[in-house]
Formats: structure tokens, sequence, C-alpha cells
């Protein structure tokens, strides 16, 4: 390995968390629509869980779909 590939392999990782910790960050926003946590009211436990289900589902689906595209 030369120098280069081991600058372009770490620049990659430093780029890599970056992006995640900013579309995370993003996501998070979107979900409490901008409000902080204290002035979000509480939701109806049956929504909760069916907003989980949901989400599950599609962390599932998600995982077919990268297993499929190998």
């Amino acid at each position: 390995m030369n120098l280069n590939q081991i600058i372009n392999m770490v620049t990659r990782i430093f780029l890599r968390k970056g992006v995640n910790w900013g579309i995370n960050k993003g996501t998070q926003m979107i979900s409490n629509r901008g409000k902080s946590g204290a002035s979000v009211p509480p939701a109806d436990p049956h929504h909760a869980n069916q907003a989980r289900e949901a989400a599950k589902r599609a962390r599932k689906a998600a995982a077919v779909t990268r297993r499929i595209g190998r």
C-alpha cells in the first residue's frame, strides 16, 4: 500500500462517519418536526406501537433489498 491509498482510506472513513452523523441528525429533526423533546406531546401508545412495528418492517425490507442487490 502506498501513502495515497492510506490517506484515501482514512479520508473515506471520516467522511462516511460525518455523512452518517448528518443524515441521522436530519432524520431526527424531521421526525421531531423541529421541536424540542419537551414540547412534543406524548403519543398514544397504540400509535406508538404501530409506528415502531412499521419502522421494524422498513428496516427488514431495507436489509432484504441490500441482500438482493449483492
